[in-house]
């Protein structure tokens, strides 16, 4: 999706100049393209390789991700992990377990992967576990709710990444204008103003808010 209306020639040549996919990667995106009411839901390429970069960086022993949809973000986040790590990722959409499953296993991850179907809202308070890195790509209306129950989950140094915080520029238009957009704006302002953490906004795709708890 061309969320900010970029000449065609940038994005085409973004792609380009990007590390290409994987098999399994490419074709996990052809299948959420044909199986899947929302496939531009999909972290794609550009974004999927930031993140795994990410994760390549910090060698997460423990991630927690907040809407697995089909799994590619996941995989690409699990390419980073510590030896011996795990990630736990959670979708509420219980249509695409079987999906996401099949997936994991021909990534060959899914003995790392700690797979939950569930609302988010009422997992999260049951997890025993601190956390290095979090991805979060749910409910809009819900991220500063999912923000105030995970970041005494965070470890001190530990990252949270949270995708489409420009919400396709809306945020920086009327806040109010919706209440998606409305609640983003208030995420964004809590990020910011929060002793705790330090964050850039990047406008990476839809808004990548990286945020890096003190």
């Amino acid at each position: 999706m061309n969320f900010f209306e970029l000449p065609e020639k940038i994005l085409r040549y973004t792609d380009a100049h990007t590390t290409d996919e994987d098999p399994v990667l490419k074709e996990l995106f052809r299948t959420t393209h044909l199986k899947t009411i929302h496939p531009q839901m999909l972290s794609g390429k550009v974004q999927g390789q930031f993140l795994t970069m990410i994760s390549q960086m910090l060698k997460p022993a423990k991630i927690l991700e907040i809407g697995t949809f089909t799994g590619y973000s996941a995989y690409c986040l699990s390419k980073g992990l510590a030896e011996n790590g795990t990630i736990t990722t959670i979708e509420v959409d219980e249509e695409l377990e079987e999906l996401v499953s099949v997936f994991f296993h021909k990534a060959g991850i899914a003995e790392k992967v700690n797979f939950i179907i569930g609302d988010a809202l009422k997992v999260i308070p049951s997890l025993k576990e601190k956390y290095d890195l979090v991805f979060i790509d749910a409910n809009k209306e819900h991220y500063v709710e999912y923000y105030n129950l995970l970041i005494d989950k965070v470890n001190s140094g530990g990252y949270i990444i949270a995708d489409n915080v420009l919400w396709s520029g809306k945020v920086a238009e009327d806040p109010e204008q919706d209440n998606s957009t409305k609640i983003l704006h208030q995420f964004n302002e809590l990020i910011t103003n929060d002793p705790r953490v330090e964050n850039v906004l990047l406008t990476v795709r839809d808004g990548l808010m990286l945020i890096r708890k003190c």
